[in-house]
């Protein structure tokens, strides 16, 4: 492997997608694996990232995973490392933010990191230490209804102080708009107070390019893919990273389309909406029949199979949280979850026998069955379908190309956008 300059941990699937778009839109030459690799990789670029699946494991799991993934990057000559967590803060009292971070600092024999979820394109902010999407406070929003991680606090000193014992300072807007070394020197202080971390406030684009120039020197990053912005400059201000046009090229990938949606986010119910209205072929996965023993994988590939050569057809298990809720009451949130995943990742197995070479995934968890199932073991990162969700062309069994989408991401009409500027 060439001097890779960044290695990036990410706690899901899409997280990583996300994370590597806004790196190869820095120009960085950009891989994301999935999962530990099992040896070094011969590839030429400047950052990899590592996509796991601990964003709901328990979380000795998660750390045991996390550090698994920093040896490999430690190994890789890495000069700088960044933990990527979703721009809604999605965890618990119980973690896993808190513990994986921990666990990184010990690892890496670092003092202090900054935290910042903040995605402004994408209607995540911070205020005064509050994470807010779009108008409203992460608490009054949709995900105060996600069924594995709901958030019911906005106050994000407050959140990620549940999850470590090391004390969580506050860095606010009005230091940041002074610059890099204003926010620099308020990291100094609150390492110097005994503070371990710093929730970093961020209401622009400029304030997480002031943030990333800020993190220079910062052995460890962690936050959202947004902050990640100002990363690649500082490696080009060193002379490390030289411009690269071609950071987003992929290859041409012929063969037929498909949608498959699992995630039952607020943006996501209203994509699968949005091709239900436009009258386009879609197949719905009830998880209470799948749990009834019926065989929803068979039908819906007998389905789709005579409707795929006149185009994209949709799959989805999304649903509005009424429903998801009457679900979980009879199979339980894991439960329930596990089913659709294993439904999904068998229709893309599918799918990719009936000639699918081009999958737009919607949801996390089903992101990552979705690649496991389809064999694919790294994505190189191509250009932005919308701000955190890029084409990618997965390497595997067999040449695939995957739009791999947050629930949370996306306007209504995403998954008609992401097929016309498929690869």
């Amino acid at each position: 492997m060439s001097q890779t300059l960044l290695g990036c941990i990410a706690d899901d699937f899409t997280g990583g997608t996300d994370l590597a778009s806004m790196l190869v839109r820095g120009g960085m030459r950009t891989l994301q694996v999935i999962g530990v690799p099992s040896g070094p990789i011969d590839a030429d670029v400047d950052a990899v990232v590592i996509a796991l699946k601990s964003r709901t494991l328990p979380a000795d799991e998660a750390v045991a995973e996390s550090l698994a993934a920093l040896r490999w990057l430690q190994a890789a000559g890495c000069r700088q490392y960044f933990f990527k967590y979703c721009s809604t803060f999605d965890s618990t009292a119980q973690g896993n933010i808190g513990p994986v971070a921990d666990a990184l600092l010990d690892a890496l024999k670092a003092p202090f990191a900054l935290a910042c979820p903040a995605f402004p394109e994408n209607q995540r902010t911070l205020f005064n230490g509050h994470l807010f999407v779009g108008d409203t406070l992460l608490s009054e929003s949709g995900m105060r209804h996600h069924p594995l991680t709901p958030m019911t606090d906005a106050n994000l000193v407050r959140v990620l102080q549940q999850q470590t014992p090391r004390k969580v300072g506050l860095v606010r807007h009005a230091t940041v708009v002074q610059g890099a070394d204003a926010v620099r020197q308020a990291f100094s202080e609150l390492q110097a107070d005994g503070h371990g971390y710093a929730i970093v406030d961020a209401i622009s684009n400029d304030d997480l390019t002031t943030i990333g120039e800020a993190a220079r020197d910062a052995l460890l990053v962690t936050g959202g893919s947004g902050v990640a912005i100002g990363l690649p400059g500082n490696f080009k201000r060193a002379g490390l990273l030289p411009d690269a046009a071609c950071a987003a090229a992929l290859p041409h990938v012929e063969g037929l389309a498909a949608v498959l949606s699992g995630s039952c986010s607020v943006a996501t119910n209203g994509q699968v909406a949005a091709w239900l209205d436009s009258g386009r072929p879609s197949f719905a996965i009830d998880p209470l029949q799948l749990a009834d023993g019926h065989d929803l994988v068979s039908k819906a590939l007998q389905w789709a199979a005579p409707l795929l050569p006149n185009g994209p057809v949709l799959i989805y298990a999304s649903a509005q949280p009424e429903a998801v809720k009457a679900v979980q009451a009879r199979l339980g949130a894991q439960a329930a979850g596990e089913l659709v995943e294993r439904a999904l990742s068998q229709i893309a197995a599918g799918l990719l026998e009936l000639k699918v070479r081009t999958f737009v995934v919607a949801g996390g968890e089903t992101s990552g069955a979705v690649v496991k199932a389809l064999g694919v073991d790294a994505l190189r990162i191509g250009n932005s379908i919308t701000p955190g969700v890029p084409w990618t062309v997965g390497h595997g069994r067999t040449t695939v190309a995957l739009a791999l989408k947050s629930g949370n991401f996306g306007g209504p009409d995403f998954f008609a956008q992401a097929l016309e500027l498929a690869p």
